[in-house]
């Protein structure tokens, strides 16, 4: 039973774009929450976001914000990915529930830790594996338990992204690479949709749109493909991509013994258009709107589940079985070679 009395109060740690979509909804969309305050070491982009929210309580420290401000009940992790075990130790210690955007860390002892001191503090510890909420792949899914394409055979997932890499993106030490920062939804999606873990993974990438990455970061790479084996026999296969230009890409095919379902396509709506140059039609350009409701849908849940005391959709072991992938992946590339993932720890 909801407690509707209670209103739980949400500071969001980073002002990137993950961490403004869900600062935005929490200052005025999620029932029973409220934005209490912002976090971000960057000064400028902390101020600009606490104008734009009407948000004053603002700090360049998560320390301080959660030791000071009493009003705070939990937190949303939307930093780079090498602080978030950190930052998700101290709020844990501190009894705060947390929602922690994806990737969830950079290796596996990290995610253990993380998930060990979250659960010794009975604290709601949800990843932000967002396409969970989205309405069509939930659809999906439904169909696929309906038995509509018999048994799942293969699972294809692509992501390519628009945008140029961060500085900080170029070094895969820092960022775990494409794999990590771009496909992390594509490895849940797969767990999802064939209801088993990976076995063994195959992958290939190279660096073909970021020349200016290459002098020091020469093992960096904007384009990867991932064949995967699963424990209970099914496929799949993972395709990511950075700073493709032509739009926001992100489709999923799930083949059976008596079918097919296909989620997702390019299409920012359903106007076409043709003259002299061609057939026109405008593309997405973000995943940002692309899955904005999935996003609210997201931020709904976690403070559900504080106030139903319930398990989270994306727990911290499926950001940790994400991570091993990622890691498994990254060694792929690295050493040329397919990697077991039971023989495989980091």
């Amino acid at each position: 039973m909801m407690m509707k009395s209670k209103v739980i109060g949400v500071a969001v740690i980073g002002t990137g774009r993950a961490g403004m979509i869900h600062a935005r909804y929490f200052s005025k969309n999620v029932k029973h929450a409220r934005l209490v305050a912002i976090v971000d070491s960057d000064y400028e982009n902390l101020q600009r976001a606490g104008g734009e929210l009407s948000c004053s309580a603002l700090y360049t420290d998560y320390e301080v914000a959660i030791d000071e401000n009493p009003d705070i009940d939990a937190i949303v992790v939307a930093t780079p990915t090498v602080l978030h075990r950190h930052i998700v130790k101290y709020a844990a210690e501190r009894g705060k529930h947390i929602l922690c955007e994806k990737p969830m860390a950079m290796d596996l002892a990290e995610c253990a830790m993380m998930n060990e001191v979250v659960k010794r503090y009975k604290v709601k510890f949800q990843i932000g594996f967002m396409r969970r909420f989205d309405k069509s792949f939930q659809a999906a899914m439904a169909r696929v338990q309906a038995g509509e394409i018999g048994e799942v055979v293969q699972v294809k997932s692509l992501t390519h992204g628009p945008s140029v890499p961060r500085p900080w993106q170029y070094d895969i030490a820092k960022s775990n690479g494409p794999l990590a920062e771009v496909n992390s939804h594509d490895i849940d999606t797969l767990r999802w949709f064939t209801g088993s873990e990976f076995k063994e993974v195959y992958a290939l990438a190279g660096n073909f749109r970021c020349p200016e990455a290459l002098p020091e970061f020469p093992d960096f790479y904007d384009n990867v493909s991932m064949l995967s084996s699963f424990d209970n026999g099914m496929q799949g296969f993972i395709g990511g991509a950075v700073s493709v230009n032509y739009g926001y890409d992100s489709r999923v095919e799930i083949l059976g013994t008596k079918g097919i379902l296909f989620i997702g396509n390019l299409n920012e709506n359903t106007v076409l258009g043709c003259n002299r140059n061609g057939l026109t039609q405008s593309v997405i350009s973000s995943w940002m709107y692309l899955y904005e409701a999935a996003y609210l849908a997201e931020d709904r849940d976690f403070v559900e589940c504080i106030l139903e005391d319930r398990k989270p959709v994306a727990t911290g072991a499926d950001g940790m079985m994400a991570v091993k992938v990622v890691n498994a992946g990254n060694r792929s590339i690295l050493e040329r070679r397919p990697v077991v993932l039971k023989t495989f720890e980091k």
